[in-house]
């Protein structure tokens, strides 16, 4: 009887013991997880002066001051908004932007652009009326 009984405690300490090992590194998982979320939200703050030599680049195409068409094609981009020089530049970087069949010569482009390059690209663009 007390071999059943010290059995069933020993069982019933490693089902505790093997739950709260199962559910630790699951909670720990969702905090990472979390701090990922709130690190991918918050935006790169830009450097105009930096995105000005970054985009030199891109002048060719642009112009210095992205006053151009790119090859005849695009919309002009200075002064657009940094959040839209931001999102174009990820989709073209990811690969899911396309806009006027410029997406395989910008995924090219965007392709070595941090974040932080993107940021200060944006903020250069942006500055310019």
């Amino acid at each position: 009887m007390k071999k059943v009984l010290l059995t069933a405690i020993l069982a019933c300490g490693m089902a505790f013991a093997g739950e709260a090992n199962a559910t630790a590194p699951a909670a720990d998982a969702n905090a990472t997880k979390a701090d990922a979320n709130a690190t991918a939200a918050a935006p790169a703050k830009g450097d105009a002066e930096a995105g000005k030599a970054k985009f030199a680049a891109c002048a060719g195409c642009h112009g210095q001051q992205g006053e151009k068409q790119a090859l005849g094609k695009s919309e002009v981009i200075k002064g657009w908004d940094a959040a839209k020089v931001v999102e174009a530049l990820k989709g073209y970087k990811a690969g899911t932007r396309n806009v006027h069949g410029m997406g395989s010569t910008m995924k090219g482009q965007a392709a070595a652009l941090s974040d932080q390059d993107m940021a200060n690209i944006a903020a250069y663009l942006s500055s310019l009326k």
